[in-house]
This record gives C-alpha cells, structure tokens and sequence, in this order.
C-alpha cells in the first residue's frame, strides 16, 4: 500500500504525537495489532506498553502508554491514553522511584489491608515498562 498513516496520540493534557507513520503497532488489550495504510476500520482498548511507528523517513519511533484507546480509519490511527511519553521524555530516576514505591507496596501487602494489591501491581508494571523503553532495563 501506497502512502503513511497520519497518527496522533493525545492524553487528557496534551498532544503526545501528532506524526505521519508508514506503519504503527501498539499494545491492544488481545494482543499486538499493526496497521498500515487502507486498514479495515476499528476501535480497541489498550494496555499499558509501547507504541511503535516508522516514522515519513522509515525511523522507528516509541512511545510509551498507559492504556486508553486507539482507533483506526483507513489512513488514520488516533490513540487516546490515560498517560503517554516519547522514549525520549522518559524520566528514568522518577520511574526507579515509582518501582521501588510499588514493590515496597506489594511487600507490605501481604501484612496490611489497606494497601491495593492491583493498584500497587499496576504501577510496576508501568515502571518497568517506562524503564525497558528508555533502556534502563
């Protein structure tokens, strides 16, 4: 297929990316899902993970989310994200931080009754994410 996919992926405060694509693949709550130019039209959720896009000159561009949704129309991938970052905007020390908070957490967890066991699992995951994808890891 001729031509790129225009791709934006927006959260609550900003425009994360807002990038023309030849192909974008992102984290879809069954499993990875690709999509290039002309795709068959649908909406899924997400899961926490990466976004990976070639960007108009074939460079591979990540971006990390936070769940939310995406939607595709034929030439068009919009992503909305509870939270999203560009590898680049990655704070590697606050993501050290959240994950050494959330496994203090899931330790206490077993001897406290008011600590979320999903809550705190959640907030790992995300930092070991954030960390794998800015190259910590």
């Amino acid at each position: 297929m001729a031509g790129n996919l225009s791709l934006e992926v927006v959260t609550p405060d900003k425009s994360v990316v807002s990038d023309e694509a030849q192909i974008v693949v992102a984290p879809g709550a069954y499993g990875e899902f690709g999509v290039l130019p002309g795709h068959t039209t649908f909406l899924t959720t997400l899961k926490v993970g990466v976004i990976r896009y070639k960007d108009q000159g074939g460079n591979e561009r990540i971006v990390f989310v936070n769940g939310g949704f995406a939607e595709v129309m034929l030439d068009t991938v919009t992503v909305l994200a509870e939270s999203a970052e560009r590898r680049k905007d990655i704070d590697v020390e606050r993501a050290k931080a959240a994950m050494k908070r959330a496994e203090q957490r899931l330790a206490e967890a077993s001897k406290r009754e008011d600590i979320d066991f999903r809550r705190a699992q959640a907030a790992l995951h995300r930092a070991i994410a954030r960390m794998k994808i800015a190259g910590a890891v």
